[in-house]
């Protein structure tokens, strides 16, 4: 069961706010492609709402060419790469809509994000949107990564919002898996990279925020 409009919401970051996971997926790609390897989506797909605790690019790397890469070379470089891409990046259609409304009918709202801080709030900050919610939480604050349910669970408490009054808007399976696990109702909103992905655990799946924002006042 969810409830539209929600008294809060749990943002994930990655794919759902900026459109950032089509970036940090092209820049493996290019890398895989140096060394004359290929990463489908597919393949890569388990990083998706987790980050690189469950599989790794980079061991996965290793392992088709049999070398041995210096990585705190290699990862600044395709770090840079990526950033570039996404230099002139806004937020996902709908987005700022969306957290308007918020602002305007007091609905808090956080973020909850299994990639770093640094990364997260470096964005919110460059996109002047930061102080618009009222918690951030990464997995460099100390929580597990999703499918873990622990990030989800701390932003909804620092709402102060029962869990029945909340959603999470996600776009990974990994995310609705770790909605599912701390019992608040999700909506999924798949992106390129998450299209095919296997969204049975949200209780809404639509496809964007401004198709969510709709439906507060239908």
């Amino acid at each position: 069961m969810i409830q539209l409009p929600p008294q809060g919401i749990i943002f994930d970051f990655d794919g759902v706010l900026v459109d950032t996971e089509w970036a940090i997926y092209r820049s493996w790609v290019h890398l895989y492609a140096r060394e004359g390897q290929e990463i489908s989506i597919k393949t890569y797909s388990p990083c998706l709402g987790a980050g690189y605790s469950h599989w790794d690019p980079a061991a996965h790397l290793e392992k088709l060419t049999g070398k041995t890469y210096d990585w705190e070379k290699e990862t600044p470089m395709r770090q840079a790469m990526l950033e570039a891409e996404l230099e002139t990046m806004g937020l996902m259609p709908g987005a700022a809509e969306l957290m308007q409304w918020c602002a305007e009918h007091g609905v808090p709202m956080t973020v909850a994000s299994s990639s770093s801080r640094r990364w997260v709030a470096g964005w919110l900050n460059k996109l002047g949107i930061y102080n618009q919610f009222a918690g951030v939480f990464t997995r460099t604050d100390g929580y597990p990564v999703k499918p873990d349910p622990a990030l989800f669970l701390a932003a909804r408490e620092c709402m102060n919002v029962p869990a029945e009054h909340c959603i999470i808007i996600e776009d990974s399976e990994n995310g609705t898996i770790s909605a599912q696990r701390a019992q608040i109702p999700c909506v999924a909103i798949p992106n390129r990279m998450t299209q095919y992905s296997d969204f049975s655990r949200a209780q809404l799946v639509l496809n964007s925020l401004q198709e969510l924002l709709n439906r507060f006042s239908a």
